[in-house]
């Protein structure tokens, strides 16, 4: 077999491993990894949210946890942050969700009688302003503006 150099790698696809920020780019972060090897972060890897500016998030010499998402035969090695972070169960979000309904313990009349009056509210707002605003344009209008 000449030409192709099998080395023994210490980490397969899907393992999570801690790394180091090596260097930043417009387009991602190169990773130091464990036994010297270096991967790639991709941008849209980086956080659950858009990423307009990586270093928004990133430093160099920052210590992150990146889970491997492939390896090329060529050496290069895909990266993410994201899919690194622990992630919630569906049921995790459903409970969270149903207590956060729940702590409330306002009946629904107190519920119906505060959207009420927090939309009269609302409604005296506005008309105050559409007032304000059709005084300044007849104001406009009568003087010639």
């Amino acid at each position: 077999m000449r030409g192709r150099i099998f080395t023994f790698m210490p980490f397969e696809v899907g393992d999570i491993v801690e790394g180091t920020v090596l260097n930043i780019t417009d387009f991602g972060a190169f990773i130091k990894l464990p036994e010297g090897k270096t991967g790639l972060v991709h941008i849209s890897e980086v956080a659950n949210t858009y990423v307009k500016n990586i270093r928004d998030f990133l430093k160099e010499n920052d210590r992150v946890k990146v889970k491997i998402l492939s390896m090329e035969p060529n050496g290069k090695i895909s990266l993410s942050i994201k899919k690194a972070m622990p992630q919630k169960t569906p049921k995790e979000k459903d409970f969270a969700w149903q207590n956060s309904r729940n702590n409330n313990n306002s009946s629904f009349e107190e519920k119906l009688l505060k959207f009420l009056k927090d939309s009269d509210e609302r409604q005296q707002q506005l008309r105050k302003h559409l007032d304000s605003k059709r005084r300044n344009t007849s104001y406009r209008r009568s003087n010639g503006y």
